[in-house]
């Protein structure tokens, strides 16, 4: 099973966002998303409250998981490695796709090891920045829920009147979302983070080691 995770958080991309990439990787890895898990719970809760991620991922076993960055597990290290433990115990397989690497229970520790560590470093540096949204970021829509249809709809070349009456919407709003979210990129898969040979490499080498 193939199950795209999805967290907004406030301090880094909202939903939409995370899913236009989550899209855009798996057309472009011919991947099908068998589901979809949307995390709703504050970013401000610990892994022992978030019982609906804890459950979903404890009745499963052996799941392809597709996340836009590490920090969508968990912004706190410590649930970070839980996370990763038990889902590793478990045999998922888990796509980090800004970070262009695969990770699974054969992967090298270091590997693992330097996701957490870039987790830590973000974490650092966002500490030190003026708080507010970060520049960029797009709040949720009430179009988020359509997106894997409008991107549907852009690869059959449906035009936006087609596409609004088919979802029930404006035509000049879904045209804005369209144009903001950098939809007919998506469709094309032109907006994923460039990937490297040496992507597990590059990360790795990221490890910051104390002075």
């Amino acid at each position: 099973m193939v199950v795209a995770y999805i967290r907004p958080d406030k301090n880094f991309d909202a939903a939409g966002e995370q899913l236009q990439l989550i899209n855009s990787y798996a057309s472009s890895k011919n991947i099908v998303i068998d589901d979809e898990f949307i995390d709703h719970t504050s970013q401000n809760k610990r892994l022992s409250e978030r019982t609906n991620v804890t459950d979903y991922f404890k009745s499963n076993e052996g799941v392809t998981l597709l996340i836009y960055d590490v920090w969508v597990l968990s912004s706190n290290i410590e649930d970070l490695i839980q996370m990763f433990s038990c889902m590793l115990k478990k045999e998922f397989t888990i796509h980090f796709i800004k970070q262009s690497v695969i990770i699974s229970q054969q992967s090298n520790v270091v590997l693992v090891l330097g996701l957490i560590d870039q987790l830590r470093q973000r974490l650092q540096n966002e500490s030190k920045r003026v708080i507010g949204r970060p520049k960029g970021s797009k709040s949720n829509s009430k179009f988020d829920k359509h997106i894997n249809e409008i991107i549907s709809f852009i690869k059959e070349k449906k035009s936006v009147s087609e596409m609004a009456r088919l979802i029930g919407q404006s035509r000049s709003s879904l045209k804005d979302y369209i144009e903001s979210r950098e939809l007919k990129q998506v469709a094309l898969s032109s907006l994923l983070p460039q990937s490297s040979e040496n992507a597990e490499e590059h990360l790795i080498n990221t490890i910051s080691c104390p002075n």
